[in-house]
C-alpha cells in the first residue's frame, strides 16, 4: 500500500505530530481527495481539546479543504472526474434521512458529516469525502483562498445573502477577524451600506480599504448601539466576534424588525432582555456554515466580485506553529496549510 502524511493529534489537548498512513480506496458514493490546502478554523480548537462528543483520537483535523479528486469510488455521481478541482467545508456529507434531510435542510443535519469529526480532515495530504460534500472550485481561485470559502467564507456569505437585509439597508459587521474581513467584502459587493465594528480607531482605515462605509470603535467613548442608531439603525448586524458582551451591545443599534445573525461562537449567554426585541420586533437568529452548493456559489461570487481572504500559508510540517497563531489571533487573518509533492501519496 502507498503511504501519505498528516498532522494528527494523539489526545486531548496534544500537539500536532507528522507521521505516515496508508492509503485507503474510496467507498461507493465516495471519492478521494489529494489535498493541495487547508485552512485553520478556530472551530478546531474544539476538536483538538475534545469539545465535541464523539471525537476521536488519534485525530486529524481541517474543514476548509481544497484539493484535486484522485479516485472516485464505484456508485458515484458521474459528475465527478479525477482531477477536478474540488473543495469541502465544515458541510461534509450528511445522512440524507432524517428529518431536516427530508425537509432539504441538509446543513442542519441530525448526523452531519463534518470533517475531522465524522472522518480524518484536510490536516493531510489526502481525504476520502462522500460526492455529496463536494463544491467545485472555478478557475481563478487559487487551492489556498479556495479552502477558507467552505468555512469562513460561506458561514458570511449565507448569513448576509439569507438575512433579512436588501441592497442599500444598514448592515453592519461585528469583528474584523477571520470571517469579519469576509464579511465586510461581501456585505460591500452585495450592495449594502457597510458598517464595520471592531476595537480601536486604528481600524478605521482597514475596514474602508475592504469595502466598509463607516466604521464604529467598539472601545470609543459612544457606545456601539447609539453608533448604529446615529446611522439610522441596522437593518442587520452579522456577529462575526465570538464575543458574547459585544454582540448583546449591537442589539439595541437595530433599526425596526432588525435581525441579529449570530456566527460567531461564545459558550458565554447572550445578555439580551425580551423588551429589546419585543417592542421593536426585533430578531435574533443563529446561522450555520451552508451546504456544499452553498459553498459553491460563495467561490463564484468571490470570482466574479475580486473577493479574497487575507491568508497566510505554512507548510503541514509548521502545523503546531500555524494552530498556535490562530490561538492567540496573531493570524491575519487566515493561516492555511499547503502541502507539497513529496507528502503526496506515495
Amino acid at each position: 500500500m502507498s503511504s501519505y502524511r498528516v498532522a494528527q493529534v494523539g489526545a486531548v489537548g496534544a500537539p500536532f505530530e507528522i507521521v505516515e498512513r496508508e492509503v485507503q480506496r474510496p467507498g461507493p458514493g465516495h471519492v478521494r481527495i489529494d489535498v493541495d490546502a487547508c485552512g485553520i478554523c478556530h472551530s478546531d480548537a474544539m476538536f483538538v481539546g475534545g469539545a465535541l462528543p464523539g471525537v476521536r483520537f488519534p485525530l486529524v483535523t481541517g474543514h476548509e479543504i481544497a484539493g484535486r479528486i484522485a479516485e472516485v469510488g464505484e456508485h458515484t455521481d458521474s459528475r465527478w472526474k479525477v482531477g477536478d478541482r474540488v473543495a469541502v467545508g465544515w458541510f461534509g456529507g450528511s445522512c440524507h434521512h432524517c428529518t431536516p434531510c427530508r425537509e432539504g435542510d441538509f446543513v442542519v443535519c441530525e448526523q452531519l458529516k463534518v470533517p475531522g469529526w465524522a472522518y480524518d480532515g484536510g490536516f493531510g495530504a489526502t481525504v476520502i469525502a462522500p460526492a455529496d460534500a463536494l463544491a467545485r472550485i472555478p478557475d481563478g481561485l487559487a487551492a489556498a483562498d479556495a479552502g477558507p470559502m467552505a468555512c469562513a467564507g460561506v458561514t458570511t456569505y449565507n448569513g448576509l445573502r439569507r438575512s433579512a437585509a436588501r441592497p442599500g439597508d444598514l448592515v453592519a459587521v461585528l469583528g474584523l477577524g477571520g470571517l469579519g474581513h469576509l464579511g465586510v467584502q461581501f456585505a460591500a459587493a452585495m450592495g449594502f451600506e457597510t458598517v464595520a465594528i471592531a476595537r480601536g480607531a486604528d481600524k478605521a482605515d482597514f475596514a474602508k480599504q475592504l469595502g466598509a462605509h463607516h466604521y464604529v470603535d467598539s472601545t470609543a467613548g459612544t457606545p456601539v448601539a447609539e453608533a448604529l442608531q446615529s446611522l439610522g439603525g441596522a437593518r442587520v448586524v452579522l456577529a462575526t466576534a465570538a464575543n458574547s458582551a459585544a454582540i448583546s451591545a449591537t442589539v439595541d443599534g437595530l433599526t425596526h424588525r432588525g435581525e441579529l445573525v449570530v456566527i460567531g461562537a461564545d459558550v458565554e449567554p447572550l445578555a439580551i432582555t425580551p423588551t429589546q426585541l419585543l417592542m421593536q420586533a426585533r430578531v435574533v437568529r443563529g446561522h450555520p456554515s451552508g451546504t456544499a452548493q452553498d459553498v459553491q456559489d460563495t467561490m463564484e461570487f468571490c470570482v466574479l466580485q475580486g473577493i479574497r481572504p487575507m491568508i497566510e500559508t505554512m507548510p503541514l510540517d509548521h502545523a503546531n506553529e500555524a494552530y498556535g497563531k490562530m490561538l492567540a489571533g496573531t493570524a491575519r487573518f487566515r493561516m492555511v496549510l499547503t502541502h507539497t509533492e513529496a507528502g503526496r501519496a506515495r
